[in-house]
């Protein structure tokens, strides 16, 4: 009996990791279709590059479970292919009195999620870590760290290549069908069958899942995160990873410091609507994307139960002078002309029709196939056992568990 063949669409960090995952497990062919001439091209390499633990997550969670099992396999996986990487740690800062309870509870989430050495800091404490940086008290996560997950990607595209696997660049999808038994895809000039898809396409998910003639209820809208990196000069404002509580009424994280595998100190990101699911640079306009945003009546929602937010956020889009105030409650030194102009990234986030941001890992699936709608942080560091999650309920419904 001939192998099982699987067709995975997306050469992000997810997409290569289930493959990974797939040709490591045996007894089935894999093929790795990616429309960029590189794998790792979109979230993969824009993001800050830091390898999270699982403390802001809900005990139980998936992405509870896969933080704390996946930067243990992340790590070791580094080690393995010797990509650069640190356990450098860091500190959730409460700024005053008022975020103390919330910093609390983060620090048994963190110790209920399993996470070792998780430490309550008063001033003094905090200060010897970070000398200047600002707040009354922090939680340290000693295992986070950052790592060059550019170089990951790079590492997995080889293993599966050498493990057996096929792995096409430059090969976007552009459709998909469903003849007697097998899944063909067309992707560039050529077709490709299979016995079962496997849609990694992070910042298109929802369009491949609807090519695979599924419909699914929850829709991609693209935010961009907006960088800058400090002067060098002023680098020694912040030693590693300083990050603020939490506020439950917005919708993102909020913006922190970060020291990059490559060097420097990155300060961000804000997040505000893309208007191009691959805007990195601010003016990049596609009208398709736009369309799609503005028709779905899920934005509209979130934008009436977020305006304040919202509007905070495009006002430091446009503003140095109050991105650099925002900074300044983490690092009260900070001033304007410390920041250069940074990167940026864009945050697939699935939302629902009600205007809710998905939170979890979402998976979608089809008679032939399965598809990753959501992948939010720490889907990077979770990678390898999301992909080892899927690659097992594949293998599952191959019959080949």
């Amino acid at each position: 009996m001939a192998a099982p063949r699987i067709i995975v669409i997306g050469g992000g960090i997810v997409g290569l990791a289930t493959a990974y995952k797939l040709v490591s497990a045996g007894g089935v062919q894999v093929t790795l279709l990616e429309k960029e001439r590189e794998v790792g091209q979109h979230q993969s390499g824009h993001n800050s590059g830091v390898l999270h633990a699982g403390l802001y997550y809900k005990p139980g969670s998936s992405k509870a479970r896969m933080a704390v099992a996946g930067i243990r396999e992340m790590v070791e996986f580094c080690e393995e292919q010797n990509v650069p990487y640190i356990r450098c740690g860091k500190l959730v800062v409460a700024v005053d009195a008022s975020e103390q309870p919330r910093l609390d509870a983060l620090f048994a989430r963190g110790t209920a999620n399993g996470l070792t050495g998780l430490a309550q800091l008063d001033t003094a404490q905090m200060r010897e870590i970070e000398p200047h940086v600002g707040g009354v008290a922090a939680v340290r996560v000693p295992e986070e760290g950052i790592v060059d997950y550019p170089a990951v990607c790079r590492a997995l595209a080889r293993r599966i290549v050498q493990l057996g696997g096929a792995l096409h660049l430059g090969s976007a999808a552009k459709h998909i069908r469903t003849v007697g038994e097998e899944i063909v895809v067309t992707a560039g000039d050529a077709e490709y069958k299979a016995d079962f898809l496997v849609g990694c396409a992070g910042l298109h998910a929802d369009r491949i899942a609807e090519m695979d003639g599924l419909r699914p209820d929850v829709r991609i809208v693209p935010f961009r995160g907006e960088y800058y990196r400090l002067r060098e000069d002023r680098e020694h404002l912040v030693n590693n990873l300083i990050y603020p509580v939490p506020d439950p009424s917005f919708p993102f994280l909020g913006v922190h410091f970060t020291r990059m595998i490559g060097g420097g100190v990155e300060a961000g990101p804000n997040a505000v609507l893309a208007l191009s699911r691959e805007g990195y640079r601010k003016g990049q306009v596609v009208p398709r994307d736009v369309m799609d945003a503005v028709t779905f009546p899920g934005l509209w929602r979130f934008l009436i139960k977020h305006p304040g937010s919202t509007v905070s956020e495009l006002k430091r889009s446009a503003s140095k002078k109050l991105f650099a105030r925002a900074l300044q409650r983490l690092v009260p030194e900070i001033r304007e002309e410390d920041l250069a102009p940074g990167g940026a990234g864009v945050r697939a986030q699935a939302m629902s029709r009600d205007g809710r941001l998905v939170e979890d890992f979402m998976f979608s699936e089809g008679a032939r196939s399965m598809h990753v709608l959501n992948a939010p942080s720490p889907a990077a560091t979770a990678s390898l056992a999301i992909g080892g999650q899927i690659a097992a309920r594949v293998m599952a419904r191959l019959g080949n568990a």
